[in-house]
């Protein structure tokens, strides 16, 4: 039992960063192309008291 837990954990440790290089992007053809730029997430602002507002409106900070 205990050499099969460790086979089983030498081959989890082995197959993650498998897993982790397949983030690559692939066209319909099934080729590697370039990935298109993550989109970033949208300023949001709050105002002193803690509600969300416009980033123009006086007192409002990004978060």
């Amino acid at each position: 039992m205990y050499r099969f837990a460790l086979a089983l954990a030498a081959t989890a440790m082995l197959a993650a960063p498998v897993t982790a290089a397949g983030t690559r992007c692939r066209d319909a053809h099934g080729k590697f192309i370039k990935c298109a730029p993550t989109p970033k997430k949208p300023v949001r602002c709050k105002t002193a008291n803690g509600k969300f507002a416009k980033c123009g409106t006086p007192g409002a900070k990004p978060v």
